[in-house]
């Protein structure tokens, strides 16, 4: 695309801002995802071909390694203080647990994609080509 200013993510915090708002790592304009966590083809503002991402499942072990050690630290420290019946455990953790692993799922795996442009990660064999 010939006219296009520079791009816009030029330092690491530039890449990080750009993937914890879900925006492509290249310009920081256009959109990553299409869906809830399904990206796009392409960035529609700079052209930015995403088939070089593979977050795989790094963003979702992170959330739940997360998520796990505040639930269950709130769960034992408010048996262990009130001795609440199994049902309002249920109330109070569910909608937690929902809300930690749902809410940062995005942005994380938008974050492992700018971080992965920015470092230009990508597949590495043994003889040194890169190549699959």
């Amino acid at each position: 695309m010939s006219g296009m200013p520079g791009p816009a993510v030029t330092s690491l915090s530039d890449a990080i801002r750009a993937g914890l708002s879900c925006r492509c790592p290249r310009c920081a304009k256009g959109k990553l995802f299409q869906g809830f966590l399904t990206l796009r083809p392409r960035c529609e503002v700079c052209g930015l071909d995403y088939s070089f991402a593979d977050s795989g499942d790094g963003p979702a072990v992170f959330i739940m390694f997360f998520a796990g050690l505040i639930v269950v630290a709130a769960a034992l420290v408010t048996e262990a203080v009130y001795h609440p019946p199994y049902w309002v455990h249920a109330v109070l953790w569910l909608p937690l647990i929902l809300i930690l692993t749902l809410g940062p799922l995005r942005p994380m795996k938008g974050l492992m994609i700018a971080l992965q442009y920015y470092h230009k990660a990508e597949e590495h064999r043994a003889d040194g080509t890169g190549a699959p």
